[in-house]
């Protein structure tokens, strides 16, 4: 499954709901593509064998084994650098790792959810992103529209975060005005729903 759809949007929170919806028992895992830095890839998505490398001195299983049965978020797919690309389609496809320093293939079971906020397509086009991952992924696309499209939602998502954050701070969420509700109605979110869940 691919979630599009501005920062802030709630992708994350989509792919919650879709795990917690699908009947799988396994672990909800979460993996932010761009903050994962290129030397660790392998280990920390297929994990490595003893002697791998210098400081690995026990076996480590990756977090695609580690959620057998559950659900791999991908978040800002984008990010993952052509090289990285490639190792997680061959996983994609064959539905099986190697951990690094190893030569066993073991299978996964688990769902993929992958997020962006740019458009694949075009970084593909241009050759910034692999075709047939993209295609892989494609294979049901859900579009969240950013806050601005769907302002009819700001009333019920302010009065949400504002009893979350009462209930963080041990206090009473406070009243909203007319006023108040036309101001945050007539604002661009550039922020998205995060940008709102702030303010509250």
């Amino acid at each position: 499954i691919l979630l599009l759809g501005e920062t802030g949007v709630g992708k994350e929170v989509v792919a919650r709901a879709l795990h917690a919806c699908s009947g799988r028992s396994g672990p909800f895992v979460a993996l932010n593509c761009g903050a994962l830095p290129e030397p660790v890839f392998e280990s920390e998505m297929f994990g490595h064998e003893a002697g791998a490398f210098t400081g690995a001195t026990k076996r480590r299983i990756g977090k695609l084994e580690y959620a057998r049965g559950g659900t791999v978020f991908l978040d800002e797919i984008e990010s993952l650098p052509l090289t990285q690309q490639v190792k997680l389609l061959r996983a994609l496809q064959e539905k099986t790792i190697e951990r690094l320093g190893g030569n066993e293939s073991t299978r996964i079971d688990c769902r993929f959810i992958a997020a962006a906020k740019a458009d694949l397509r075009a970084l593909s086009d241009k050759g910034d992103f692999r075709s047939d991952l993209y295609y892989r992924l494609h294979v049901a696309c859900i579009e969240l529209p950013p806050l601005r499209e769907r302002r009819e939602d700001i009333p019920l998502l302010m009065a949400h975060c504002l009893r979350q954050s009462a209930e963080r701070y041990h206090t009473d969420p406070p009243a909203c005005t007319p006023a108040h509700m036309a101001q945050w109605q007539a604002q661009p979110w550039p922020g998205n729903v995060r940008e709102l869940k702030n303010l509250a």
